[in-house]
C-alpha cells in the first residue's frame, strides 16, 4: 500500500482463533522511505519473527493455514517450520482445488 508522500507501508498479519476466546489479530508493519539499505517489504525472517511473537502472545501451539506466496515457500522458513514442529503445524493451501468449482458465481463442493 502506498503511504503519503514517496513512502510505502507493508503489513503482514494473522488472525488467531481459539475456541471459547475472542479472536486476535497479530500483525507487523514496515514502512519504506527509499533510504539506503532499508528493506522494501517483508522477508522470510520477518514472517519467522511474527510466528515466534504469536506463540509468545498466545501461549501455546499454532496451527497455521496459508497460501503459496513466494515468501511462505522460502527455504529458510521451511527449515524453521521443520525445526519447530513441536509447536507449529502448517497446512499449505493447494494452488487449485479440484473439489471446488466456480459455477454460476457460487462454489459447488464435490464437482470436478
Amino acid at each position: 500500500m502506498r503511504g503519503r508522500g514517496s513512502g510505502r507501508v507493508s503489513m503482514a498479519g494473522m488472525t488467531c482463533h481459539k475456541r471459547g476466546q475472542r479472536s486476535r489479530l497479530i500483525y507487523a508493519i514496515r514502512e519504506y522511505w527509499s533510504r539506503k539499505d532499508e528493506p522494501k517489504g517483508f522477508g522470510w525472517k520477518d514472517f519467522r519473527d511474527l510466528l515466534v511473537r504469536a506463540r509468545i502472545q498466545l501461549g501455546g501451539p499454532i496451527v497455521l493455514v496459508w497460501d503459496n506466496a513466494r515468501l511462505h515457500l522460502a527455504a529458510g522458513l521451511r527449515e524453521f517450520i521443520t525445526a519447530n514442529a513441536d509447536w507449529l503445524t502448517v497446512f499449505q493451501l493447494p494452488g487449485q482445488s479440484p473439489d471446488l468449482n466456480a459455477q454460476g458465481g457460487r462454489l459447488v463442493a464435490g464437482q470436478a
